[in-house]
């Protein structure tokens, strides 16, 4: 089902404070809630005023222009300067070319500058107050209802709310149109637009829903709920900060009440809570209320159990969805913890707005039953209990799957400007304009249980982040979520810092054939703790490793742009198809398990589950189809295993090892979950037929949140060529799933007792 087939017509469930929910008790007298949501009209033009005669076009709403029909040409052609930079480096674009563009965002053929979009609708019976929420727009969105011009809001990643109170016709037909930029070059020059050094296209369109919302005096404008699990008394309540406004002309008096119910049940939680509220004329108060709520039940990845709660006024009344979740990181011990318990967490990366330019990315991410396969399935597929959305913010929609399904989201705003080699992508960015940006997509998103991690940057160098702006907006979560900043220090002392741990860059990479040292080698492994360490920032604090590998095959089984010349060098003339898959695949695999074997990481997560996919591309993700999500086979058998709780890493990359050699193996096991492991460690080798050849087996046992490591002692088969060497940890209460490490060895005619 596509989001935009839902009802048109809600009564006081949701708005401006929280989200849409059905069971609670409701007023229809206080909030309605009109979707407008679907089929608009659609036109473009140069003029940022003039508004077309004429709509000739339609589009999906939420949705990309590029899924317009009729289809407009050129529509997401748009080269930003940070592309451009990127290809000069790749020899794609001339540095004289480059070196003329001077203080632009980018380039582009298009003669257009804007879209408009138009459609009708009929307002219900009149209230005090009627807004627009536009939820997420690119690249800055003007409203008009009825032909008069309402405001601005210029942010491509956080919502807009309109005040149509004056220009509505209440009981009636009335015509909305939206504005917004044709590509991030109409943008005011502060305005994150969105910065990615790889990204080739950049697509305008209302990415996320549009709503009418209609209540009276006193409106609920916000709400949060802020989790406590445990006082002093060891009761868990929770912190309700509600800001309500009161757009009449004379003061008000209310009784603010809170109820709490269990999402699926409906069953009520907690006792009412209610105190009386004074606003004057216009005026806007947040008020702040602590609910007991007894026998509270914890989400978790693995018990996502939600909980709602309703907050009234005299004369509005929402819903708030929330989970009873504590996530902070340790610096002394440099763990996660989830609800006072230490939690590893396992994942990839989704770049979603380097997916809308995929050539068939179309109206998949609005796909309610693609979406679903993509966030919950095959994440639990996989033993994932966490994602990284990265270089930009997602639909509602996404989070509220994650937060029912039990994924957990490092949250990224899309700022990516470089190492601090790159100061002239620094200037563009305005510490206040990062201060209102981040505390509006702070609002939007903070009552998520599933966001663990704020990410102010990807990859930047931009100090004033740590030192001005997340101590700016820090406070503004009541549920004190950490913070995470690429290359900076960090800003808080239990703050976690990341690492992208590229090592196979220097086999393949631009610098390697320029001279750089010795090359790397995939043997060079084996000496390792996995560690490469945040080469602007040292630090001791909890790390997490959430991009790693530097080996991407495109969906047909092509090399990426970055890949192009690894795979000759690590394949030769064995440089398939089918032979890069399965090396890329085996190559993530152990270097999954490497990173988690020594517990030097919070967090693995894998760039990238889901992006671009196309030739000439930087980076791919892992499927084979993507409008079925069909993962590639051997990248989904070997990572299945790589992340599964019980982790196994056989500490062995050699690529050629002598016949009859008499070795010692170490094997490393890690156990993710709250309960010993224990049972049988075999070491094995198998040759091309699938027949073992050689074999041996200890008992193992790892501690609950514990690890352990083992060695073992194995004779090589006597004859020479291509194997297969697996450690297999056998658990005695699941012998029918051990967990199992991989690799590939060619054994040659060399007899060392010769």
């Amino acid at each position: 089902m596509k989001w935009g087939t839902r009802a048109l017509i809600t009564l006081c469930v949701c708005g401006l404070a929280g989200t849409s929910h059905a069971g609670a008790p409701s007023s229809p007298t206080l909030r309605t809630v009109v979707s407008l949501d679907g089929r608009w009209e659609i036109e473009d033009g140069a003029s940022a005023t003039q508004v077309p005669t004429a709509f000739r076009h339609v589009v999906p709403v939420p949705g990309l222009v590029h899924s317009a029909t009729s289809a407009f040409a050129g529509v997401d052609e748009f080269r930003s300067k940070q592309l451009l930079s990127s290809l000069v480096y790749y020899d794609r674009f001339s540095q004289a070319d480059y070196d003329k563009l001077g203080d632009v965002r980018g380039t582009t053929t298009q003669a257009r500058n804007y879209f408009w979009y138009r459609r009708s609708f009929r307002a219900p019976a009149r209230s005090a107050v009627a807004l627009i929420k536009v939820s997420k727009a690119q690249f800055g969105t003007v409203l008009y209802l009825n032909g008069v011009r309402i405001g601005e809001h210029d942010s491509c990643f956080t919502a807009g709310y309109f005040d149509v109170s004056r220009a509505i016709r209440w009981g009636a037909s009335n015509v909305v149109v939206i504005r917004i930029g044709a590509h991030p070059g109409v943008l005011p020059p502060t305005v994150i637009g969105g910065t990615d050094f790889e990204k080739y296209r950049w697509t305008p369109g209302i990415y996320d829903s549009v709503s009418l919302i209609t209540a009276n005096n006193p409106v609920i404008s916000v709400v949060q709920v802020a989790p406590r699990l445990a006082d002093a008394a060891n009761v868990a309540t929770i912190v309700v900060q509600t800001e309500l406004h009161n757009y009449s002309s004379a003061a008000v008096d209310t009784e603010l009440a809170q109820s709490v119910f269990e999402w699926k049940s409906g069953r009520q939680a907690a006792i009412r809570e209610t105190m009386p509220v004074h606003l004057g004329a216009g005026e806007i108060k947040r008020v702040t209320q602590v609910v007991p709520l007894p026998a509270a039940r914890l989400w978790s990845p693995e018990d996502p159990f939600l909980y709602r709660v309703v907050t009234r006024t005299e004369g509005d009344e929402t819903q708030t969805r929330f989970g009873m979740r504590e996530f902070h990181f340790d610096t002394v011990t440099r763990r996660g913890y989830l609800n006072g318990r230490p939690y590893f967490l396992r994942g990839s990366n989704i770049a979603l707005h380097r997916f809308f330019e995929d050539p068939q990315s179309g109206t998949l991410p609005w796909n309610e039953a693609w979406v679903q396969r993509l966030l919950v399935a095959i994440p639990k597929q996989m033993h994932w209990n966490a994602v990284r959305m990265t270089i930009g913010p997602v639909p509602e929609r996404w989070l509220e799957i994650a937060d029912e399904s039990g994924l957990l989201i490092e949250y990224e705003y899309s700022v990516w400007v470089g190492s601090p080699v790159y100061t002239q992508w620094r200037s563009s960015y305005d510490a206040k304009e990062l201060v209102g940006e981040y505390g509006e997509w702070m609002r939007d998103s903070w009552n998520h249980p599933s966001i663990f991690l704020w990410d102010a940057t990807n990859e930047s160098w931009l100090p004033e982040v740590a030192s001005t702006v997340i101590p700016a907006v820090r406070s503004l979560d009541l549920s004190n979520r950490p913070w995470e900043n690429s290359y900076n220090a960090p800003a808080g002392p239990d703050d976690p810092v990341e690492d992208h741990n590229y090592f196979l860059e220097a086999v393949g990479g631009k610098f390697d054939a320029t001279g750089g040292g010795k090359p790397f080698e995939l043997s060079d492994l084996q000496s390792m703790d996995g560690v490469a360490a945040n080469p602007f920032t040292k630090s001791n604090h909890a790390k997490i490793v959430n991009e790693y590998g530097w080996i991407w095959v495109n969906r047909d089984g092509s090399p990426t742009l970055l890949t192009q010349n690894l795979f000759p060098k690590l394949l030769g003339d064995r440089n398939t198809v089918e032979n890069r898959r399965a090396l890329s695949a085996r190559v993530l695999a152990g270097e999954t398990e490497l990173y988690r074997a020594y517990r030097q990481y919070a967090g693995v997560m894998h760039f990238a589950y889901l992006t671009s996919s196309e030739p000439g591309g930087f980076t791919s993700d892992n499927f084979i189809d993507i409008q079925t999500l069909e993962l590639e086979p051997h990248f989904a058998a070997e990572m299945e295993q790589a992340f599964r709780p019980l982790g196994v890493y056989l500490n062995f990359w050699q690529p050629t090892i002598p016949i009859k050699q008499q070795g010692s193996y170490d094997i490393y096991l890690v156990n993710d979950e709250d309960r010993l492991r224990a049972g049988v460690l075999h070491l094995v080798f198998t040759d091309a037929t699938g027949m073992q050849a050689a074999a041996t087996a200890i008992p193992f046992s790892v501690p609950p949140l514990g690890a352990q490591s083992y060695t073992a002692f194995l004779t090589a088969p006597g004859a020479p060529g291509r194997y297969v060497l697996q450690a297999l940890a056998e658990p005695q209460d699941d012998t029918a799933h051990p967990t199992i490490s991989t690799r590939d060895v060619v054994l040659e005619s060399i007899d060392p007792q010769k």
